[in-house]
């Protein structure tokens, strides 16, 4: 997890004179926009329009020959429309003879299905990752994908950065008790994040033991572990409908839990996913802004922090060919 003290510095860290080449597709124009503040630079003229047909235009209005480019696009919903458009960006800076271009994808879509759970499915993960390098992408740098598996789908370079992280510092900053909390996994695919929220804040950890009945419907049976009045902190990759989370909320609420907070990187909030939010015995369900949200419609329990500092930081350290995997303290960990 990345150091709070490194992750303050992020802002005034970064060298606003760097001759970066930074582009954003129409997915999440805020956080690009923010991205570009951070770095003290501009997002670069592009024409980016629809046909009537609903086909998708691109023309780069600036000479990039030579150059090492870099282009914000979530792959969020439309999930099939921001990815064409990514592609097309891709393939546009390819013909304008760019040196390197690298995809900063906030949210990789597709991610969930990463290998086959029964007969004749599709590997949509390992799909999108051929479709980005065949459109001539050279580098990846994604947001808590949601299986580190995923980076060797791609035959070019992936940088895999941690949000989490800014979670974490989020929880720092309430101040709560250590000797009551307890970091819960929703499901047991998610038990390593929740060991590591559960050691950066101190405390222990719970699991959610769940299981599917149905595409996007998840039921939960029981928790492992003491929640019994403990402030409890479930944290997640995504929320999708909110199913799974709600559910556990009651359940976690069933087996005694005083106070109960949510989080996640990836805010999809799909269907009925506000309302199950709005009715659960959450206190407050916290995400970032990997993918945009209409704040207009969101319950005021549901916060969201940026993620503009975290990847500024990391496109200024690819494009001056410095460390990632330092920003997080990796290589102190590898360390004997």
């Amino acid at each position: 997890m990345i150091n709070e003290e490194v992750y303050k510095k992020l802002e005034r860290e970064i060298n606003p004179t760097h001759d970066i080449k930074l582009f954003a597709g129409r997915s999440n124009p805020k956080l690009a926009q923010e991205v570009a503040e951070a770095l003290g630079t501009s997002i670069g003229p592009m024409v980016i329009k629809d046909f009537a047909d609903g086909e998708i235009y691109v023309q780069v209005k600036d000479s990039v020959r030579g150059d090492d480019v870099f282009i914000i696009q979530p792959i969020c919903k439309p999930v099939n429309q921001n990815l064409m458009e990514l592609l097309i960006i891709i393939d546009a800076f390819k013909r304008a003879s760019a040196k390197s271009i690298t995809a900063v994808i906030p949210y990789y879509g597709y991610a969930r299905q990463d290998r086959k759970t029964s007969g004749r499915e599709a590997i949509t993960a390992k799909l999108v990752a051929d479709l980005l390098t065949t459109a001539g992408c050279t580098r990846v740098l994604a947001v808590d994908l949601h299986s580190g598996q995923i980076q060797g789908f791609f035959n070019i370079l992936v940088d895999h950065i941690f949000a989490t992280s800014i979670l974490v510092n989020h929880f720092k900053n309430l101040n709560l008790n250590p000797q009551d909390l307890v970091i819960v996994s929703p499901d047991t695919g998610g038990v390593k994040r929740a060991r590591n929220f559960a050691k950066d804040l101190s405390c222990p950890y719970a699991i959610i033991d769940k299981r599917r009945d149905a595409h996007n419907e998840a039921i939960a049976n029981s928790v492992i572990g003491d929640v019994k009045d403990k402030t409890c902190i479930m944290c997640d990759d995504i929320i999708d409908t909110a199913g799974s989370i709600t559910e556990a909320a009651k359940l976690l609420k069933q087996e005694g839990a005083k106070d109960i907070y949510v989080c996640a990187v990836h805010p999809i909030f799909s269907g009925p996913a506000i309302q199950r939010l709005t009715d659960a015995p959450i206190k407050e369900v916290v995400v970032t802004n990997t993918i945009p949200l209409n704040a207009e419609s969101l319950p005021e329990k549901v916060k969201q922090l940026s993620v503009a500092p975290l990847l500024a930081q990391a496109i200024s350290r690819i494009h001056d060919d410095e460390s990632i995997s330092s920003l997080f303290g990796f290589e102190k960990e590898m360390k004997v």
